[in-house]
């Protein structure tokens, strides 16, 4: 959440940083609700200080002299005051809070404002499309994939978006992971292995609730959630801790597969690879100060690059205007490459700064040199999603003879230099 210093400081700015992002919310019904919790909170103390003057009175006053009993009247209707206007002060503060949530982070100054994807500026690219393979075709168009790559049986057993990979894709996608930990590894992350399901709290402080209840799987009768990406239970690792700022940046890195109920997807964004409902991904996780956030966003960035590099995918790098912003984002990169067999541009990573915010709902702090709590500026970044890392090798590596050249940096996980024919 922002601060709320901020907000009843400078809400103008607030105001102007709400307007920026695609996310609407009732900004004078929260100005007025936190003008009322204000008021109930200095109604209520105003209350306690008087409770607690007759309680000094009372016991200057002799126990059986008539003064002595009408305080202990007065003490008595004080008190069940004070309970009341305790009671509408945290009625008021739950209300308040509620409507915290509902506030998007606000854009960084370097954002570009813009309303959608035309808005979004390329800060880099690599390889060009006229590289890839002249034989190229889109990945659900080869014929020999099809039952390596089993949509229909997954359709059967659980539902459309839920394929089986199998044999050699099932081995090259197990080489992907692979690859994307070990050089998460070197670049100081530590891998953890986190749970597939959070609780509310773990979905509310990474900014999923109340935001994209309609896009992850719940599990109603446990009150949990299947994660959406592992951002959510790794951000929360620390939630509610003070950690050593002698020890930030933190870096974990952690494999899951993903859950995505993807509601509204149609037409051939859907098709194949392009869009599941359950997918593997390696997710990168940091947690930084405030002041070098932003310069390990961008090394998180080239991170990213750096893979797509290895794997001689031509890539372009997208720095999202505001209008593209999520919810709890302040500045965010949008890594594609070329899928050559459909011509097009396919999202396969977005590395991302939340500030403080989702350390706010978090409560993740950490003590700077003059011995004061701050809330730490949270990161993360898919390096890298497998599905549209694979249609994209396998349609710009498409030979003659129509098997398809594996990248040779997953030879040591996948030692075959071809697949399929």
């Amino acid at each position: 959440m922002i601060d709320a210093r901020l907000l009843r400081e400078n809400p103008t700015i607030v105001l102007q940083g709400i307007g920026k992002k695609k996310f609407a919310c009732d900004f004078e019904s929260i100005l007025k609700v936190e003008a009322r919790r204000r008021e109930a909170i200095q109604t209520a103390e105003t209350a306690r200080a008087s409770q607690k003057a007759l309680t000094q009175e009372l016991a200057s006053l002799a126990k059986d002299s008539p003064e002595f009993q009408e305080k202990v009247k007065s003490l008595r209707a004080s008190s069940a005051r004070v309970k009341g206007l305790e009671a509408a002060a945290k009625a008021t503060e739950a209300d308040w809070l509620q409507l915290l949530l509902s506030i998007p982070n606000l854009p960084h100054e370097s954002v570009p404002d813009g309303r959608g994807e035309n808005d979004n500026v390329v800060i880099a690219t690599w390889g060009s499309p006229s590289e890839a393979s002249p034989h190229a075709k889109p990945h659900y168009d080869i014929t020999w994939l099809k039952p390596l790559l089993d949509f229909q049986r997954g359709a059967k057993v659980t539902g459309a978006g839920f394929p089986f990979y199998c044999g050699a894709i099932a081995r090259l996608v197990r080489a992907l992971v692979q690859f994307f930990l070990e050089e998460a590894r070197k670049e100081g992350y530590v891998e953890v292995h986190s749970p597939l399901c959070v609780n509310e709290a773990s979905a509310t402080a990474t900014g999923q609730l109340p935001d994209k209840e309609g896009q992850m799987y719940a599990i109603m009768d446990e009150g949990l959630y299947l994660i959406p990406t592992a951002e959510v239970p790794v951000t929360n690792l620390f939630r509610d801790e003070v950690l050593d700022a002698a020890e930030l940046p933190l870096r974990r890195a952690a494999y899951t597969p993903c859950f995505r109920r993807e509601a509204g997807s149609w037409g051939r964004e859907v098709r194949g690879l392009n869009r599941l409902h359950q997918f593997d991904k390696v997710e990168r996780v940091l947690w930084s100060t405030e002041r070098d956030s932003f310069e390990q966003l961008e090394a998180l960035r080239e991170g990213v690059e750096r893979l797509l590099r290895t794997l001689k995918l031509p890539y372009r790098t997208l720095l999202m205007c505001s209008g593209e912003l999520g919810f709890p984002h302040a500045k965010q990169y949008d890594i594609e490459v070329w899928a050559a067999g459909q011509s097009r541009w396919l999202e396969v990573s977005s590395c991302s700064n939340f500030t403080d915010f989702q350390a706010r709902r978090a409560n993740i702090r950490y003590r700077d040199q003059d011995g004061r709590l701050r809330f730490v500026h949270t990161l993360n970044g898919s390096a890298l999603a497998v599905p549209r890392i694979l249609a994209a090798l396998l349609e710009n590596n498409l030979q003659e003879d129509g098997r398809v050249a594996t990248p040779e940096v997953l030879r040591p996980w996948y030692g075959e230099g071809v697949i399929g024919g």
